[in-house]
């Protein structure tokens, strides 16, 4: 994987985001943000999956009005998403939140995306200029003759412009479209012109089945080329559906992993022992589990062996036995019955080695 993009750095309420700073992940909530009562639930459910941004939407007085509720009920940074009225995010910054996102391109004009800037700098407020396909500038559509990853780049870099006209750098810059290559060429122009943090999702990817396809294609490709510093996966489905799926995008690109990555064989006539269940048994028992350990379970003599030894930690197995792999080396043989306990302490060994390893390193 390529290095990590540098960027600035733009602080998110208790946050840091930027490429010195762990890749955050965020949702929406979908109730009415004027109903606090159900709001604030659902920002509950939010929070209890992972998500460590959560974002409103402020459409009228009657949602700025819960604002200063849900931000005394959280414990992760309150996001206060305006579309068309620059007075909602003004509102939104005198309730507390921690960031208003905005869209220039339906906000109304430049002069009033200046006076949000302004009035941010003067609150210590975060910005996203958020950049949709959906919604880009008239002379632009004009020139580039559709919503093309030039378009989108040249938006975003316009509205940059005039934040540094405001001298204001607390900025988060997205560009976001349905189609995947758009999204993915977009970015890329951008990271190349500015050095602002970027956050990432593929716009209306649709259910969860193919939108979680969709939004690793579309974000797990940026993450590879290390661009990306805070990502929103985006489902037809309940907010907190999407946390996860976050997680194992960063995961699998190898940009964020906060828990054990399981690696297993695909189903085939050379298995021979009961692979799906010991995988079960294995989820299960390590749910919750926030140790970064690469896992590998392979049923069969062809593969599993080599595949088992590029792990942390892996088995082996065949026949009702398994050959105990740890860091490349076979440590042990164990029958199948006991190859989940037999990982499972390998796994505390690795946590207890490396709580030893921390102070040494940082004295």
């Amino acid at each position: 994987m390529n290095l990590r993009r540098q960027t600035r750095t733009v602080r998110i309420g208790s946050l840091q985001i930027g490429s010195t700073h762990p890749i955050r992940v965020q949702s929406m909530t979908t109730t009415n943000t004027a109903d606090a009562e159900a709001t604030a639930a659902q920002i509950r459910t939010l929070e209890a999956a992972g998500c460590e941004l959560i974002r409103v939407t402020v459409p009228n007085r009657e949602s700025a009005g819960s604002l200063k509720r849900l931000k005394q009920a959280m414990t992760v940074p309150l996001i206060a998403d305006i579309h068309f009225d620059y007075r909602m995010a003004l509102l939104a910054m005198d309730a507390g939140v921690d960031k208003v996102r905005i869209n220039p391109g339906n906000i109304g004009s430049e002069e009033r995306v200046r006076e949000v800037l302004r009035a941010a700098k003067q609150r210590g407020v975060a910005v996203r200029i958020g950049v949709n396909s959906g919604s880009v500038e008239k002379d632009l559509l004009e020139k580039h003759g559709l919503p093309s990853p030039d378009a989108l780049a040249e938006s975003a870099l316009r509205h940059i412009r005039t934040c540094q006209d405001e001298q204001f750098d607390q900025v988060v810059v997205s560009i976001k479209s349905t189609d995947v290559r758009t999204c993915l060429e977009a970015n890329r122009r951008l990271a190349e012109q500015c050095d602002f943090p970027l956050h990432l999702g593929i716009t209306e990817a649709g259910r969860p089945a193919y939108g979680s396809i969709k939004s690793a294609v579309g974000i797990g490709g940026l993450l590879l080329e290390g661009i990306g510093d805070t990502i929103r996966v985006s489902l037809t489905a309940p907010p907190e559906q999407e946390i996860p799926v976050a997680f194992d995008i960063l995961k699998a690109t190898g940009a964020r992993i906060n828990s054990p990555e399981l690696v297993a064989c695909p189903t085939c006539g050379r298995i021979d022992i009961d692979l799906e269940k010991l995988m079960a048994e294995i989820e299960e028992r390590l749910a919750g589990e926030t140790l970064p350990v690469r896992i590998a379970v392979l049923g069969c003599v062809v593969n599993g062996p080599g595949e088992a030894s590029e792990a942390d930690i892996g088995i082996a197995g065949g026949g009702g036995m398994g050959i105990l792999y740890r860091g490349g080396k076979a440590v042990a043989r164990v029958k199948e019955k006991d190859m989940v306990d037999a990982l499972l302490a390998e796994i505390e060994k690795i946590r207890a080695e490396r709580a030893q390893a921390e102070p040494a390193a940082k004295s």
